[in-house]
């Protein structure tokens, strides 16, 4: 599947996703009872899309936080790295018109490319400790990847398990 020009989309993950990573033993996957979460999703120079989910309260800095919208003034909302799902089949992608906040569209647009760098660098870094060419403090690696959904994703990153 390729993406538009812009190479990105806001949607939501299909019920095949869900079905494929079931709560349990995924619990670190976001499902909302009955609702799936708004993701942006991009596409990478690997053979896999990042999908960074929307969330209205996030408690810590892992994430893209909003700073311009009506609703971030009174919750921690933003994009959070921490919940980043490796999507490679187009199975997993809705195509339906997924609405998101007015504000935070325009927002997530405008800092499309520092989400992007700073997403892909939150995904590489893991990638490179669990590869131990670059090997994080075994404290910072459990306070910033302890709660990560990357550990679900091994054989789309490439690594073994």
């Amino acid at each position: 599947m390729k993406l538009p020009e812009n190479d990105y989309q806001i949607l939501r993950l299909t019920d095949a996703f869900y079905q494929q990573y079931p709560n349990p033993p995924y619990k670190e996957i976001l499902k909302k009872q009955k609702r799936a979460y708004n993701c942006l999703l991009f596409q990478t120079h690997y053979n896999y899309f990042i999908c960074i989910p929307y969330r209205s309260e996030i408690a810590h800095s892992f994430a893209y936080l909003f700073k311009k919208s009506i609703r971030s003034k009174k919750h921690k909302s933003g994009l959070d790295y921490t919940k980043i799902l490796i999507v490679n089949k187009t199975e997993y992608l809705d195509n339906t018109e997924v609405i998101i906040d007015k504000d935070e569209y325009k927002e997530t647009i405008m800092n499309l490319d520092k989400i992007k760098k700073d997403a892909l660098e939150y995904v590489e870094e893991y990638v490179a400790h669990m590869n131990k060419t670059n090997t994080l403090h075994p404290v910072f690696f459990k306070r910033k990847y302890c709660f990560s959904t990357l550990k679900y994703f091994h054989e789309e990153l490439g690594l073994t398990k």
